[in-house]
């Protein structure tokens, strides 16, 4: 770790900050080279109001964006051989749909906080994790 990973996560961080979601905001910023590719943060999909439906999960679920993938998506092929760093406040690596997508993308370094081990994702991590190492991300928590 050196200071441009605690940047780029508090750069992340800040990213989440823009999120409309009440209850958790997440951010993800994908940068090669030091240089910063695509940004992202979690809310629902372009052209769908930001309305009642973020107060109700059952409703925002099925619609919202993660951060993640809308970061991906921004950078496209940009994001072939760069770092994703991702600020979720629970910590820990993306869900296991999100990190399928951050390998197919060629994201080769994932740069996170610990996992609260009391987090209702906690169980969903094991996969996730176990998924992006067998591709070869690599992982660095920094807290």
């Amino acid at each position: 770790m050196n200071k441009w990973d605690r940047r780029f996560l508090e750069m992340a961080e800040l990213v989440s900050t823009w999120s409309k979601d009440p209850s958790t905001k997440v951010g993800a910023v994908i940068v090669r080279n030091r240089k910063v590719v695509a940004t992202g943060y979690n809310g629902l999909p372009r052209g769908i109001k930001d309305d009642d439906r973020l107060n109700d999960r059952g409703k925002k679920y099925p619609l919202i964006v993660h951060a993640e993938m809308n970061a991906i998506i921004q950078a496209g092929r940009d994001a072939e051989g760069s770092t994703m760093y991702m600020f979720f406040p629970y910590g820990g690596v993306p869900c296991g749909n999100c990190s399928k997508h951050l390998i197919t993308a060629g994201i080769v370094r994932l740069v996170i906080q610990p996992l609260d081990p009391s987090s209702r994702w906690a169980e969903e991590q094991v996969q996730a994790r176990e998924t992006l190492r067998e591709a070869g991300v690599a992982i660095y928590e920094l807290s």
